[in-house]
């Protein structure tokens, strides 16, 4: 099992950025792809992008790409999404996830979820 557990959401102005993390345990990551989704109200669930936590090669959605950039801290077992240029339409529940790495890029199927964080983006 791996435990994910997200922080950093709130409520933020277009043009602006936000951090969210997710702490990770459990398990030796080596093997996993760490992702971010968002989920809007009445909307389905998006694939923001998306970080091998070995080597740490990233992929992301076409709608994020150039403005939101993930990273992960080995040493933490924590991984981030750092949003910027932050848009109205980017406002949904965030949520971290993890899955063991089968196919590159992981865009669909994670096997573990975080609870989710609100991001807000206000005009």
């Amino acid at each position: 099992q791996v435990q994910l557990v997200e922080s950093g959401g709130g409520l933020v102005q277009a043009g602006g950025s936000l951090r969210l993390s997710c702490a990770a345990s459990g398990r030796d990551l080596s093997n996993y792809a760490m992702g971010w989704f968002r989920q809007a109200p009445g909307k389905e669930r998006e694939f923001v992008g998306t970080i091998t936590w070995s080597p740490g090669t990233s992929y992301y959605a076409d709608s994020v790409q150039g403005r939101f950039t993930i990273s992960r801290d080995i040493a933490k077992n924590a991984f981030y999404l750092q949003m910027n240029s932050l848009k109205p339409e980017d406002t949904a529940v965030y949520y971290c996830a993890a899955t063991l790495l089968r196919t590159w890029p992981s865009t669909g199927s994670f096997d573990y979820w975080g609870q989710g964080t609100q991001v807000t983006v206000s005009s």
